[in-house]
């Protein structure tokens, strides 16, 4: 019987009923204390009464209310009064999304906002810990004002930071809708491994999502059968009707993002809901971007055979698209050189601005696969301000923690340490580009300097050269030729090859031994095309480097390989810091010491903001036994990109080499803040626990770098030097075992470690030798590892030092960066 107007549970006064289910009865009630309308859920008494299922609504309650993000209910309370359960949460004036589709089909765009509203608030409890698990239409509420709110996490698996499922079930439900007080799911829209009873994570969300949005653009269920085991067996073998089968005007980009939403298997999809919404969101621009430019050309009333050369242009191969990106780069480029050299940046206290952030710049294209070119347009931006001399201008790699993410100009400044911030936005119509460039400050976030530029692609050349001569004309204080030669100069005339090298960077960002490798030939297809592009064998130089370093690939055939694109590199701009760090680094590597520190002094002199040229000279100073120096450039490598994990790992690995632990275990914490997933980083971690005599704590940390991936045969040789530390002798046998008989490279040096901390001394110096006689790349860390101490007093290590042209100092541990 519904409960009378006017009863009173704690300080909620009951109004009107709104609904009743099998889990209870919801009513429209005022809470006298806040004098806002709030929903109450009553629970039904032998509810109440059953301790279970009372626990499976509290866990609901805990799992929305630990959240906070606008697309998700509220939950206020959770409490009883004189036997009467209930809860309490925010009310919605609206329908649910089931109710919304019986009153008709939605328009293209609200399918698109709904999906990427419930891909915001699923991607904020994922972040939590939290999976949804009963993703369905009815558990998705649409406001009045458009605001999409996600309901019901009573089937939420919550996990811990362990990775530990709190108190949930994960059964499988045998009938089409949830049972009453049952912590299960709702079949049509289960997920393959739902429906098998396996564990579940967030991409089971991603599938369940998927399924609602194919329901909401076709008006059929995307899995049919006449009873539940068909449903679950279609689920499992049968894939779903195409879109553009069943479905008018559905576009292709929204037919690729359902089909991979609803992979089977879950490796195959999505693996994140974030990367979902985005491509919904991105799509929804493309539409809303065609829907103005087709309202333009009815404006100023553009021929139909005006409007074919239009659509013929934007249908052309990626290389026209290049071209925009180029244009962009171009403006925006002078647009902030000029400003910031002319003296019309200024702060809000009016003194010159010293100081830039450059954000990625916006694709308001709507293609997501041309994002690399977006990200291609800010690191060119970023490059050429950092030639300015007296502006600091943050790296690339911290800019781009903001990506995709709405920023406050003030925090984020305040974040880098800058006082000012540049957004860019780039958006395509007809065969122009439009391109909006602002500056802003980040004390009050006031715009102190913006413009837009709309010019014709066909002008791009001959718009180069007047850009360089407006630079030259308009500067009012004199920059030097090296100054004025980087501003202006074209790296490449081949927009193909400057394609190539911003998928091969994207590649690489991405990590992982693979990505890595498609670089490298992405950037030798590139340097096919033009040989005379002196970036990409930077970018190839400092990939095999990479590689070796990870043991991935033999330093006898890649070293030589690394050593000649940075020599060719030079050959083409001797004027390129990047390539004066590149041969740096390979000089480093090859023990030629007076040449490796030749080379990074020059690169920073050429560019003062080349963070990884700072870093890179912090760790050579400290294979020196120069630590306050190292500690110095680590320092400044970090003030250019504080939000790059491996820059705050160098700023560790400065403190290891000096064997300040502590302040070395300090620097490395933060680096994990930074970036909690960052193998590396774990590594320096267990290196420094190692050297402190914790080895069950660097065992942790070698583990935990393992299950992030990095399973090269370096991370195992630590890992068993902790073992043998340990008292586990059996298990560092068992590694070294592996590592003798296996067919990846190892590097000599290091497996000395291995063989010193297992007491076998001869087996380590014979393979110090044999390091020695190959020139390995580890032997750089001969004197300042700590994990060559149980080898360090023996006569032949100083020779071996000597040999190497390596200091007698004894410092602290690291690794190449």
């Amino acid at each position: 019987m519904p409960v009378p107007q006017g009863t009173r549970l704690g300080r909620y006064e009951i109004r009107t009923l709104l609904g009743a289910g099998g889990m209870g009865e919801v009513y429209l009630a005022h809470d006298t204390t806040l004098r806002r309308a709030v929903a109450i859920k009553l629970l039904p008494s032998d509810l109440a009464a059953n301790i279970e299922r009372l626990r499976r609504i509290q866990q609901e309650a805990y799992a929305a209310s630990s959240l906070n993000h606008p697309n998700i209910l509220t939950v206020h309370e959770i409490g009883a009064q004189e036997g009467t359960h209930f809860v309490a949460t925010e009310f919605i004036d609206g329908e649910t999304l089931r109710q919304r589709m019986a009153r008709g089909r939605l328009e293209l765009r609200e399918i698109l906002d709904v999906g990427e509203q419930v891909a915001s608030a699923l991607g904020a409890a994922h972040a939590a810990g939290i999976v949804h698990r009963d993703i369905k239409p009815e558990n998705i509420m649409i406001r009045k004002d458009g605001i999409v709110k996600v309901l019901d996490f009573g089937l939420a698996k919550v996990v811990d930071a362990q990775g530990k499922i709190s108190d949930l079930e994960t059964r499988t439900v045998p009938s089409t809708d949830t049972a009453p007080g049952m912590v299960l799911g709702t079949v049509q829209y289960m997920s393959p491994e739902q429906a098998r009873g396996l564990a579940t994570d967030a991409r089971t969300d991603v599938w369940s999502l998927g399924v609602v949005l194919y329901e909401l653009l076709t008006g059929r269920a995307t899995f049919e059968g006449r009873t539940t085991s068909d449903v679950i067996a279609a689920i499992l073998k049968t894939e779903p009707t195409p879109l553009t089968k069943c479905a008018d005007d559905v576009p292709a980009e929204l037919e690729r993002i359902v089909t991979r939403a609803l992979q089977k298997d879950r490796e195959e999809r999505y693996q994140t809901v974030k990367d979902l919404g985005l491509d919904l969101k991105a799509l929804k621009r493309r539409l809303d971007f065609d829907a103005e430019r087709a309202r333009a050309d009815a404006a100023s009333a553009v021929t139909p055979d005006r409007a074919r050369v239009d659509a013929a242009q934007w249908r052309r191969p990626t290389s026209r698209r290049v071209l925009f990106a180029l244009l962009a780069v171009v403006i925006a480029i002078v647009a902030l050189a000029v400003a910031a050299n002319r003296g019309l940046l200024r702060s809000a206290s009016g003194d010159s601005v010293d100081s830039i952030a450059v954000m990625p710049f916006t694709n308001e294209s709507g293609d997501p696969d041309h994002e690399y070119l977006s990200d291609g347009i800010s690191v060119s931006v970023i490059n050429a301000l950092s030639q300015l001399s007296g502006v600091k201008v943050i790296a690339r790699t911290s800019s781009f923690k903001y990506k995709n993410k709405e920023i406050d100009p003030q925090e984020v400044a305040r974040a880098l340490g800058v006082e000012a911030i540049v957004t860019g936005r780039v958006a395509q119509r007809g065969d122009s580009l439009l391109i909006g460039v602002e500056l802003v400050d980040g004390k009050d976030r006031t715009q102190m300097w913006g413009d837009q530029y709309n010019r014709k692609v066909t002008d791009l050349l001959q718009m180069q050269a007047d850009i360089s001569a407006d630079i030259a004309d308009k500067l009012r204080r004199r920059l030097s030729t090296g100054e004025r030669d980087r501003l202006t100069k074209r790296e490449t005339t081949s927009l193909q090859a400057y394609d190539l090298l911003l998928r091969g960077r994207y590649y690489f960002d991405k990590g992982g031994t693979q990505n890595r490798k498609h670089a490298i030939e992405l950037y030798q297809q590139a340097i096919g095309i033009d040989p005379g592009y002196a970036l990409v064998y930077v970018a190839l130089s400092n990939a095999y480097r990479t590689l070796v370093y990870s043991s991935v690939l033999a330093p006898q055939e890649f070293m030589p390989k690394s050593e000649a694109a940075a020599r060719k590199a030079l050959e083409l701009d001797d004027s390129l810091a990047e390539a004066h760090a590149a041969l740096g680094n390979f000089n480093r590597a090859s023990l030629d010491w007076a040449g490796a520190e030749r080379e990074f002094q020059r690169a920073i002199v050429l560019n003062q903001n080349l963070a990884a040229a700072h870093d890179s000279y912090s760790a050579f100073l400290s294979f020196m036994g120069r630590h306050d120096q190292s500690i110095a450039e680590s320092t400044r490598a970090k003030e250019l990109d504080p939000l790059s994990a491996s820059i705050s790992t160098g700023v560790g690995s400065s403190f290891l080499f000096a064997r300040r632990y502590d302040e070395a275990v300090q620097a490395l914490r933060q680096a994990v803040d930074v970036d909690p997933v960052n193998s590396v980083t774990r590594l320096y971690l267990g290196y420094t626990y190692a050297a402190k005599g914790m080895h069950r704590a660097a065992i942790g940390e070698y583990q935990e770098a393992l299950r992030l991936g990095d399973e090269t045969p370096s991370t195992q040789i630590y890992l068993g030097a902790a073992y043998a530390n340990a008292g586990e002798r059996e298990r560092a046998q068992v590694i070294l075992k592996q590592l003798r008989t296996g067919t990846t490279y190892v590097s000599p040096a290091e497996l000395a470690i291995l063989y010193g901390a297992l007491g076998q001394h001869e087996e380590a110096f014979s393979s110090l030798e044999k390091a020695v006689a190959l020139r390995d790349v580890q032997l750089v860390f001969l004197g300042v590892d700590p994990a060559f101490d149980t080898l360090r007093g023996d006569p032949r290590f100083a020779d071996l030092m000597r040999r190497a042209g390596l200091p007698p100092i004894a410092s602290a541990t690291s690794k190449p960066r």
